[in-house]
């Protein structure tokens, strides 16, 4: 293991998809953590296939494969589908997330479209024009990743520069706008970074898959925590090191894309974030489950003091069958009886009858303030 990542890094193709790869996950991590906040996840997805006509009228305008004109080209089409999107919403009744897959599906299908004409002309420069959909990771050079590193090195900047009003725009916009600013300017601000997010993404996972480089990091970093700085940086992490690994798993392994690997990646640690996280699926239901056992547990030594009060006996015996009779259907009495006498509080009186013991009786007595104060 030690010498693959060696090897790995000390080899300059590889070491410049790395570096391509982890810039790429540091700037979708930071930009997609704003459109899961405000809940636009599909705007990623909309805009980056809104990308593909951009990228091939960019190709046949130019007639080369040169990544500045192709990314200008891929930024306009997205930038014109969030107009279109805007557009249509404000002047009818169609709501915006019809409006957004009506803008994803012709966008993307008027590419597909273009693409194949482009395919067809007589010109060898188009042949690899459809690695933009899926990404061709492996055919980054140097300049490529300059490319990159430079616009996302804008965005992050413009990131830090409005982190506060980013935030209201988050969290508060009404707010933000009886403080004076325009919440409609930062959302084109935001807007305008995920669209370099975007564009700097095609070469490396495709019009197809960049939407999942923009959320799954957000989303994984989500469920770890609530703060808005932390969660931006963890995403940042987790898309960078996804990155990394999917380039070193397309190098380890024949026939493996990289793009497609580096999703693969940044989806097992989403779907694992999901399920097993603080705030995840299965902790979720372990705690909530938890809790209604000690909620069952509680009634059942309340009820145990209640009736031995009747008794003025704290530790008088009653049986297991009069405890079920006030007891909700479904309700294991006996369960909770067992669970209650493995931490000491109760103990049996004969076959069927049960008592409090001394500590279950200062254990009542904790659960019961008015019962400790008498």
């Amino acid at each position: 293991m030690l010498e693959f990542a060696v090897e790995l890094f000390s080899d300059y193709t590889a070491r410049t998809i790395l570096l391509g790869a982890a810039s790429l996950g540091i700037v979708s991590g930071v930009v997609g953590s704003y459109a899961v906040l405000r809940k636009q996840s599909l705007v990623g997805d909309v805009m980056s296939h809104a990308a593909l006509p951009g990228i091939v009228l960019a190709f046949i305008i130019m007639g080369v494969k040169e990544q500045l004109p192709i990314f200008i080209g891929a930024a306009l089409s997205a930038v014109l589908a969030v107009f279109l999107i805007n557009l249509v919403t404000s002047n009818s009744r169609i709501k915006t997330d019809s409006a957004m897959g009506m803008a994803l599906s012709v966008f993307f299908g008027l590419g597909l479209v273009l693409l194949t004409y482009a395919q067809k002309m007589p010109d060898a420069n188009q042949a690899g024009l459809d690695k933009f959909l899926f990404g061709q990771a492996e055919a980054l050079v140097e300049k490529d990743v300059l490319i990159i590193g430079v616009t996302g090195l804008f965005a992050l900047l413009v990131v830090g520069l409005f982190w506060k009003e980013f935030k209201l725009l988050c969290f508060d916009p009404d707010f933000g706008g009886t403080m004076g600013f325009s919440m409609k300017s930062l959302d084109l601000l935001v807007t305008a970074v995920i669209v370099s997010a975007i564009v700097i993404g095609l070469q490396t996972v495709g019009v197809v898959l960049m939407s999942s480089m923009l959320i799954a990091p957000a989303v994984a970093a989500r469920q770890w925590t609530g703060g808005m700085g932390s969660m931006v940086i963890l995403a940042a992490l987790i898309a960078a090191v996804s990155g990394v690994t999917g380039v070193a798993l397309s190098a380890g392994f024949e026939n493996v894309p990289t793009g497609p690997a580096v999703i693969v990646c940044v989806s097992v640690i989403a779907f694992f974030s999901v399920l097993f996280s603080p705030n995840g699926f299965f902790t979720l239901r372990f705690k909530d489950a938890r809790s209604r056992r000690e909620i069952k547990k509680d009634y059942v030594l309340k009820a145990l003091h209640d009736l031995a009060l009747e008794h003025d006996d704290p530790g008088y015996a009653h049986s297991e069958r009069l405890l079920a009779l006030g007891s909700e259907k479904g309700f294991n009495v006996r369960k909770s009886l067992s669970q209650l006498k493995a931490a000491g509080y109760v103990e049996r009186a004969g076959e069927e009858n049960w008592r409090l013991t001394p500590s279950g009786i200062r254990q009542i007595r904790e659960l019961s303030p008015l019962e400790r104060s008498g």
